[in-house]
């Protein structure tokens, strides 16, 4: 799971670079933006997210029907199309989506059928220093102090000046860091945590690419696009 995540930043790491200019927001904890997957209230509007399971379905097309899980990066490998970018749409976006590229290249007026299986939409993914990474089940939204303890706190070789939080917002990947030793002194409020977000904790043990993307980000509590 770590090789996952750590995959995932570090291939988004140039990318950020050239969109810090990108939008921010208000560094209030209330002005945060959420993630796409919390802004639907009905299972129709419900956006698709990392490790779903998707079950898709071609009318008349048995051989192309299936349940696939989305990746950590946000991609589902279909047959025919290969992959396809999936993290953040509707089900009705996807098949909308779907029937135009099976069009335009294999079928003629294809019926595509979306449906969320299974929604991992609730977990969120800690990494980095932490001493306990992995994928933690969250009720409603908690806050990022709250979040890192879930993993039993930074390990001892963490730099808690430096937690990057990643997050799906309008449909595209963002990024913001904290630093949990302000937050713990009251200097700093501390951010609302959502489903799918995942949370790295800078540390002298990561990887030296998981690290230089980590301190590529600037720290001031703002999610840039990358």
């Amino acid at each position: 799971m770590r090789n996952c995540v750590a995959w995932l930043i570090a291939s988004a790491a140039i990318l950020f670079v050239s969109g810090c200019a990108g939008s921010a927001v208000n560094a209030s904890q209330q002005e945060l933006p959420i993630p796409d997957t919390t802004t639907s209230v009905s299972m129709g509007d419900l956006r698709i997210g990392a490790l779903d399971l998707v079950q898709i379905e071609v009318f008349g097309v048995d051989s192309l029907n299936g349940t696939y899980q989305v990746s950590f990066d946000g991609t589902m490998k279909l047959p025919l199309i290969g992959e396809v970018d999936v993290i953040g749409q509707t089900p009705s976006e996807l098949s909308y989506e779907l029937e135009k590229l099976y069009e335009n290249q294999y079928l003629q007026n294809p019926n595509v059928s979306v449906v969320i299986v299974e929604s991992v939409g609730r977990r969120i993914t800690l990494d980095g220093a932490v001493r306990s990474p992995g994928l933690y089940p969250v009720t409603g939204s908690i806050s990022l102090l709250q979040a890192v303890a879930l993993g039993g706190g930074p390990d001892t070789n963490a730099n808690p000046r430096k937690v990057v939080v990643f997050r799906q917002i309008d449909g595209s990947r963002h990024a913001a860091a904290f630093d949990l030793v302000s937050i713990r002194n009251g200097k700093s409020e501390d951010p609302m945590i959502y489903g799918n977000d995942i949370i790295v904790v800078d540390g002298s043990n990561i990887n030296e690419a998981y690290s230089n993307t980590l301190r590529s980000i600037p720290l001031v509590a703002l999610f840039l696009a990358f």
